[in-house]
């Protein structure tokens, strides 16, 4: 099966040394996070990724920075035996950017865990649960003809959300939910979904309720269900395996699945890949264009090879439209290259939905580069499409944090390889999203007229800009999660917080919070700052400022002094009479070590190269004259302390 998911093809063949480059890895004391996520990157057997297990292990235990990858500390509550998966899940996290800690249970101990405060999940400090329970557990195995099936319907989702509230009361810990396989077999064939107590029809329902529980509970859902349909059910439910050793699935689905799971917790850490780089020739249209001509490429209707290509460039402009910034990076010299955007009447793509177009003849790797910079994001936010083997080698030996799926020889699966790998996994989906390709365009614009003006206040000056202040709120809260989780260079303490915690903000009389958007006359950049405030435990007359991010595409903007002018006027309301910030060094976050002295705070605490303290009286603290105009909801006040 070369292009089913079980095989994860768009992994490169892990190297010939592999097995041994996990023996060596943390011990000569190096930081090897980079070289744990390359070895992850690969199609590993069973063997190969428990090695992989023990090697990040052994790292951990060391106490090495695992920088680029970010800690994750699983819980997993299981119906059935997981043992022989979690082998699996340290290299597909570490594949998505996370360096994973599990926390594992007893089989078939999901109620009790949940319900006892003194468990190990509810004790364990936990970044998430996992609750990998099947129809099987929530008693829908058979189906419900002689009695009422929606009371075995509601009596599933009641005891589901018993775990879901023990986990929630007693762990304050997040909940990953799944939905629930169906099984194969049809008790009247075709007409089953037509009779409400099949199996099937019962599993539909409880389904459906689970996406309705997650969305209700800010819990995250892992889509299992879609998975086992995608592999084929007969091949997911194994009796074998089941009625011998209780594994949950067939053997042959671990490594997909736990590449899913993989996916999710690196997008709940903010790692999910945020641009498509696009090569060219033979790669979203067949032919040369140097060699051919516009007139000699294929692209279009009325060739399977002009169909395969144009559903590249379909599968690029969705992602486009779902918030996935499109660049080019080609061979070629840049006017050829750009012809067939401009002139080829079958084209789907236009030069409109690149944000940045590199045709030149400089390597590949330097065309990343140029392409991150120009971005304001990481290397590591790239995914590259390239139907060439040797560039794509290139690419991942000497930019491995950039994403590069491996293709096949028929253009008719790209699209279907980069849609399999994941790269653009979501745990959230905001209007921000939409726009956020768009708004890469309209950057250039900007770029254009910074280029243009006389000196850094004429260009503020003419940008129009308009910065809105507003505490958090229902129709924020999802972008408000995502910032928090996503944004990690311009993050003062970088702490995470999921969607329900930051519900739990908004009616806590106890804590100032404020969302920051941003409007200029190109268009509305949306959500670009998030800023906690809570009373500091020794002086209720001083606000600890518990989180601070900002968006690095309003650098230079003078956004960071609206938003302080803001927290101070707010502050003096409340009687607060100083502001106590705090900078957490991250892997990430050096940029804004400066950031408290900048803004006029002196320093009181740490040195300068670990963790800073920084206050501000707010009765020295002076307003400045601002680029912008500035609009601020009605914050109700609220007592500190």
């Amino acid at each position: 099966m070369p292009h089913s998911v079980i095989e994860l093809p768009w992994l490169p063949a892990p190297p010939a040394d592999f097995l041994a480059r996990c023996k060596v890895i943390g011990l000569d004391g190096s930081t090897w996070g980079a070289d744990l996520q390359s070895l992850a990157s690969h199609r590993l057997s069973s063997r190969q990724s428990a090695s992989f297990a023990r090697a990040l292990a052994r790292c951990r235990s060391t106490g090495l920075d695992l920088s680029p990858l970010s800690n994750f500390r699983l819980g997993i509550l299981a119906s059935a035996t997981f043992d022989f998966l979690l082998d699996y899940f340290p290299a597909a996290a570490a594949r998505h950017g996370v360096a994973l800690e599990l926390v594992t249970t007893p089989y078939d101990q999901v109620m009790q865990q949940a319900l006892d405060p003194a468990s190990a999940v509810n004790t364990a400090q936990l970044d998430a649960v996992l609750i990998a329970i099947d129809h099987r557990w929530l008693n829908l195995d058979c189906a419900s003809l002689t009695e009422a099936p929606e009371q075995r319907v509601s009596a599933a989702m009641q005891r589901l959300r018993a775990v879901v509230d023990g986990v929630k009361e007693h762990g304050r810990t997040p909940v990953i939910l799944q939905t629930l396989p169906t099984p194969p077999q049809m008790l009247f064939g075709s007409f089953d979904r037509r009779v409400a107590g099949t199996v099937r029809s019962m599993v539909n329902e409880v389904n459906r309720a689970i996406a309705e529980m997650a969305n209700e509970t800010g819990s995250y859902l892992l889509d299992t269900a879609a998975l086992a349909e995608r592999v084929g059910t007969d091949l997911w439910f194994d009796p074998v395996q089941w009625f011998s050793f209780k594994l949950p699935f067939s053997a042959e689905c671990y490594g997909i699945y736990a590449d899913m799971l993989g996916r999710m917790l690196g997008a709940i850490r903010g790692k999910a890949r945020k641009c498509l780089v696009l090569d060219l020739d033979n790669t979203i249209w067949g032919g040369v264009i140097g060699d051919d001509g516009i007139e000699g490429i294929q692209i279009g209707q009325g060739s399977a090879r002009g169909e395969a290509f144009l559903s590249v460039q379909r599968m690029a402009l969705e992602l486009r439209d779902r918030g996935v910034i499109l660049a080019v990076s080609s061979k070629n010299t840049d006017s050829v290259a750009r012809g067939p955007f401009k002139d080829h009447a079958d084209m789907l793509l236009r030069e409109n939905h690149i944000a940045v177009f590199q045709a030149n003849w400089i390597d590949k790797c330097s065309n990343l580069e140029a392409i991150a910079k120009t971005l304001n994001i990481g290397l590591d936010a790239l995914v590259l499409l390239d139907d060439n083997p040797a560039e794509r080698a290139q690419v991942r030996a000497g930019l491995p944090m950039v994403a590069v799926p491996e293709l096949p020889d028929d253009s008719s699966w790209f699209a279907w390889h980069l849609m399999a790998a994941g790269y653009f996994e979501a745990v959230s989906y905001s209007s921000e999203d939409r726009l956020r390709a768009e708004s890469y365009v309209s950057d250039a614009q900007r770029a254009n007229i910074m280029a243009k003006a006389r000196n850094l206040g004429d260009y503020l000056t003419s940008l129009e800009m308009v910065i809105k202040f507003s505490p958090f709120d229902v129709k924020g809260r999802q972008r408000i999660a995502q910032l928090i989780n996503k944004t990690n260079q311009f993050n003062l303490t970088t702490r995470r917080y999921t969607e329900a915690e930051v519900a739990g903000m908004e009616v806590d009389e106890s804590v100032f919070t404020l969302q920051v958007r941003l409007l200029d006359k190109f268009g509305d950049l949306g959500m670009i700052g998030v800023v906690i405030c809570r009373p500091h435990i020794d002086d209720p007359q001083a606000w600890n400022i518990d989180t601070w991010l900002m968006s690095c595409r309003v650098l230079g903007r003078s956004v960071e002094q609206a938003m302080l002018a803001q927290v101070a006027s707010e502050g003096a309301k409340r009687k607060v009479n100083r502001l106590i910030g705090h900078y957490l060094p991250s892997a990430k976050n050096a940029m804004v070590a400066d950031h408290y002295k900048q803004l006029g705070f002196r320093q009181i605490g740490g040195e300068s190269t670990s963790n800073t303290s920084w206050e501000l009286l707010l009765s020295e603290y002076s307003h400045l004259d601002l680029p912008m105009r500035i609009e601020s909801e009605p914050i109700s006040l609220r007592m500190v302390g």
